[in-house]
């Protein structure tokens, strides 16, 4: 398949060099000149334990040149959807739009630029470590969807000769997936894996594993999760998970190995997808009138944490 990733970070780099080592048609797409010449000069490297693949991928910085891609992995922050989706606009409507990427809102981001019968929403739990320009570490696997980014009536996504196709091609590059049908359900129940995880290990600077071994970071986790699960009730969201707690323990049991993609922003000093993420279940408890304290104290606390890197004593 011919695949075209937008954003080279860890996600981003991982995706495109297993989906090139499984033998697709793969090229990168990033703004910067600087990191695309990197790029095109070492290729992808994934270290995954004691063992790494390197593999050559394109990277370009012309949205053209990914004129002819079967289907565009969206990888970038979630604040950056809009800027992106107004970038690709201009590509012809062949090609499928994927947005794999954390937080709320990102398929309705899309959707006001690009054709909404060609986006598609997923979410993954494979866990990605950047080690540098086109290094990754692959920190852990997990459950990854995907299905319509918006509703088609009458539509079964298990059916779709593409998106079966692309189930198919994401699980030949160790990325097993299944399809869904409702992706606001599918959403929300990453949304509620990020809720758990991110903020906290970018306030702490732990591994995602390590969250469960302290009592503190664990009962904080469980009471943000807690407090999502019931915003997203109110919501009438149909969640994947059962136990979204008991998920969440999973996942960071399963990317033990993994800083977090939060923690990452953090350590370099960069913008957070907070406010898609835990800063959602801030608003919506707010709107719904529920209590949402531990959310509303991790927000601020990571908002402050960015607002104050030039004077941090850290």
């Amino acid at each position: 398949m011919k695949i075209g990733i937008v954003g080279p970070g860890a996600m981003g780099c991982l995706l495109a060099g297993k989906l090139a080592l499984a033998g697709n048609e793969v090229i990168l797409l990033d703004h910067l000149q600087e990191r695309i010449e990197i790029l095109n000069r070492r290729g992808v490297s994934i270290e995954t334990g004691s063992v790494i693949e390197k593999v050559r991928v394109p990277a370009a910085l012309d949205p053209q040149d990914l004129s002819s891609a079967e289907c565009i992995l969206i990888c970038v922050k979630a604040y950056d959807t809009r800027t992106v989706a107004e970038t690709l606009r201009g590509l012809p409507k062949g090609p499928f739009f994927l947005t794999l990427q954390n937080g709320v809102g990102n398929v309705e981001a899309l959707g006001r630029f690009l054709p909404r019968s060609r986006i598609l929403g997923g979410i993954t739990s494979h866990g990605a470590t950047s080690l540098g320009v086109g290094r990754v570490r692959h920190a852990g696997k997990g459950d990854t969807f995907i299905g319509y980014g918006f509703p088609r009536r009458g539509k079964d996504p298990d059916q779709d000769p593409f998106l079966r196709r692309l189930r198919e091609t994401l699980g030949r590059a160790g990325f097993p997936t299944q399809t869904v049908t409702a992706i606001r359900n599918l959403i929300w129940s990453k949304l509620l894996i990020n809720v758990g995880i991110n903020a906290l290990t970018a306030l702490t600077g732990l591994r995602n594993g390590k969250l469960l071994d302290f009592p503190g970071t664990r009962r904080l986790l469980l009471a943000a999760v807690e407090e999502g699960h019931k915003v997203g009730l109110k919501k009438k969201i149909a969640f994947v998970y059962a136990d979204p707690a008991a998920q969440v323990e999973k996942v960071c049991r399963l990317t033990a190995a993994n800083v977090s993609s939060m923690l990452q922003d953090v350590l370099k000093k960069k913008r957070t997808e907070i406010a898609f993420i835990n800063g959602v279940i801030m608003r919506e408890g707010r709107r719904l009138k529920l209590p949402v304290p531990v959310n509303t104290v991790l927000t601020q606390l990571v908002q402050t944490l960015e607002a104050s890197y030039a004077e941090s004593l850290r």
